[in-house]
């Protein structure tokens, strides 16, 4: 985190990468951190009110495909990337918030979905 001003500004992307052959996602922060987030880590963690439910957990995997790829990632505004997958899902919009912690907490987050 970045201290301007007296608050905490989150890391911000300075890349994004669509890897479909290699079903990632490939994101640069200005930070110096890199993370390859892998498209069904993506998916499971949509935070989509879809998967769910309205006030349910927000930050826990849902049970996915294991080879469920990544089509598309298109910014909304200044704050997030809305992610197309090719099972049809493209309801969640994920804040850059949101990718660093995926990033940061990859592994854990990955043992969580495989115990699905």
């Amino acid at each position: 985190m970045i201290e301007s001003g007296g608050t905490a500004v989150a890391p911000w992307p300075i890349s994004l990468t669509v890897r479909r052959t290699a079903r990632e996602l490939v994101v640069k922060f200005d930070d110096g951190t890199t993370f390859a987030l892998p498209a069904r880590l993506l998916r499971a963690m949509t935070p989509s009110a879809e998967a769910h439910g309205h006030g349910g957990p927000d930050f826990a995997p849902v049970k996915v495909r294991d080879e469920v790829g990544l089509i598309e990632a298109s910014a909304v505004g200044r704050y997030a990337v809305r992610l197309r997958f090719d099972d049809g899902h493209a309801s969640g919009l994920y804040t850059w918030e949101r990718l660093h912690r995926i990033g940061r907490e990859a592994a854990a987050l990955t043992a969580r979905l495989d115990a699905l």
